[in-house]
């Protein structure tokens, strides 16, 4: 899957904007033909999510109808013309000039129609219903009947099964692009060192006889292929090797030519590093490496998860000065803006998909398989060339007890190990010793809040006991331990003396006492603190205001006393 990109050969329009919208409550838009045009109640932006727009849309998942007009897509005769969304949550139906294009389900991830044959005539009108309903067997999952066996808080508003607000709409770039009609479809591109050699390896998919020029630039002397081959290894003495603090990116260019001239083009920076489990040990271009950061939200106060720009380098900002160097994209893949900035800025990314809360009763199971085996394919198709990325998570926090979560999790990281051969596998469990999904993965990722939902407010039982647990995790598995999630709530400008719950007294204290023991484990490889920043979640008993407030960093990106409890363990500053 190559992102849409725009160069002589290849055309791309932006239809981001203020769109038309309309509320659905009572789902008679689909009997009423509204795919060929409604009537508009209102404005929203999009990307964005619509529940922060409007009173009325808070708390609403049902379906919500946007619409678009435009001038005609003007691409060259000959070539393909595509229409590409980055993310719709939950599900989406797409009508362009009043055809039914098709339907996508689940958010998070890209998906497109060709669109180069529909008839046009005047201005295009695009069509998009969108739904967020919560279902047994959706990914991640909703409305959840209750059963002992399985963990779930089931008083959330709405019903989520998942600790964070399920947004809907239209959350990312909508754009129209075009290629030629034998175009360059695919690039997959790894990497390693041999000494101070670094090898690039690139693989075109394209039609059959197709002929490459391909170029590597940066750092050096640009090192040039041509050649029917669609795959090659080009050898970068003395490279410059992508690593945290020195993130050195090469341009690569892949050009598929016909009688000596270029009739496609597609650019690619690249990163020459090598990630690897060795051990209990994560080696980076064969150098032990500790895993220090956060899991993270896409959420803010104005867009939901349409963050902008500014949002998102704001963000990195604060990873930065606080002395990160990774983030781990809880419970869903994040944009490829965020990637982009990982890939320049120099942090290692834990990749994960949206399964996030997953149950394992037969009701809904082989939809719920189906749709872990497509988004993990659409994950891993969309951010393989990433250097950032350095690992695959197949889930956050499965409900694991039954037996059926162990084929379930060997089927994914089957195939996660075929798409992607180069890269560790692992999920994300609250299970610790128990998941046994961590016998065939690559590495133990775990949640731990000891001090928090147990032990609430006594440090001095709950520390002894993460140290303990840590322990055991290291005895048994004898793989890299990292500690995924760990943190309290803070309710910003909350004070306590002695640290109580929800104050910053507390929070700094909690992340400091987990901080020490973790630096005293060889088998640890990694800390992420839960969460970089506070962010909204369904309404409940225990989320004041229906937020979560584990942030270092309140919503509005400012600083709580943990922050400097960060700078002192990871950059020293006193």
């Amino acid at each position: 899957m190559i992102r849409p990109q725009k160069n002589r050969f290849r055309k791309l329009r932006a239809l981001d904007g203020r769109w038309e919208f309309r509320k659905d409550p009572m789902d008679l838009g689909l009997r009423k033909g509204w795919g060929k045009g409604f009537k508009k109640d209102r404005f929203l932006p999009v990307p964005a999510s619509w529940n922060e727009q409007a009173q009325d849309l808070w708390d609403y998942l049902g379906p919500g109808w946007y619409q678009t007009t435009f001038r005609p897509f003007s691409s060259p005769r000959g070539s393909r013309t595509f229409l590409r969304f980055g993310s719709v949550h939950y599900h989406a139906t797409v009508w362009l000039n009043g055809l039914r294009l098709g339907s996508h389900e689940g958010g998070h991830l890209p998906f497109q129609f060709e669109v180069t044959d529909i008839p046009r005539k005047g201005m295009d009108r695009l069509v998009v219903r969108v739904e967020g309903l919560l279902r047994p067997d959706r990914v991640p999952p909703g409305n959840v009947p209750f059963h002992p066996k399985d963990a779930f808080n089931n008083q959330f508003n709405p019903p989520a099964s998942f600790d964070f607000f399920p947004y809907c709409g239209i959350q990312r770039e909508v754009v129209l692009y075009s290629t030629p009609k034998e175009s360059v479809r695919d690039l997959t591109v790894s990497t390693r060192s041999d000494g101070p050699t670094g090898l690039v390896h690139v693989q075109v998919a394209a039609p059959e006889g197709s002929e490459f020029r391909m170029k590597l630039s940066g750092h050096g002397r640009p090192l040039q292929v041509e050649g029917p081959s669609p795959e090659t290894v080009f050898r970068v003495p003395q490279a410059k090797l992508w690593a945290p603090g020195s993130p050195s990116l090469y341009g690569l260019t892949v050009e598929r030519m016909k009688n000596g001239r270029p009739v496609d083009r597609v650019d690619l920076p690249v990163g020459i590093r090598t990630f690897e489990v060795h051990g209990e040990k994560l080696l980076l271009n064969g150098k032990p490496i500790s895993l220090k950061g956060f899991g993270r939200h896409e959420d803010s106060p104005r867009l939901g998860r349409g963050l902008t720009d500014r949002e998102r380098q704001k963000d990195f900002r604060n990873m930065l000065a606080v002395g990160a160097n990774s983030y781990r994209t809880s419970h869903y893949p994040y944009s490829e803006k965020d990637l982009d900035l990982a890939d320049r800025l120099g942090f290692l990314v834990i990749d994960e998909t949206p399964a996030v809360g997953l149950f394992f009763r037969k009701e809904g199971l082989k939809k719920r398989l189906a749709l872990c085996r497509q988004m993990t394919r659409d994950m891993i198709e969309r951010d393989k060339n990433h250097p950032s990325v350095v690992m695959w998570s197949l889930a956050n926090e499965p409900h694991s007890h039954r037996p059926a979560a162990l084929p379930f999790f060997k089927d994914l990281a089957s195939l996660a190990r075929t798409l992607d051969p180069t890269r560790p596998v692992t999920l994300v469990s609250y299970l610790g010793t128990k998941e046994a999904s961590f016998s065939f993965l690559d590495t133990v990722c775990v949640n731990r809040y000891f001090g928090w939902y147990s032990e609430p407010g006594d440090l001095a039982k709950a520390l002894p006991r993460l140290s303990k647990d840590l322990d055991s995790m290291g005895r048994r598995f004898k793989k890299p331990v990292l500690v995924t999630e760990f943190g309290a709530d803070a309710i910003p400008g909350s004070h306590a003396d002695p640290p109580a719950l929800f104050s910053e007294e507390y929070q700094a204290a909690l992340i400091d006492g987990y901080l020490r023991i973790m630096a005293r484990k060889p088998f640890v490889a990694g800390a992420h603190v839960w969460n970089l920043n506070d962010f909204r979640t369904a309404q409940a008993t225990h989320r004041p205001n229906g937020m979560n407030y584990k942030g270092v960093f309140g919503r509005d990106r400012k600083p709580k006393k943990a922050v400097r409890v960060l700078k002192r363990a990871w950059k020293g500053d006193r």
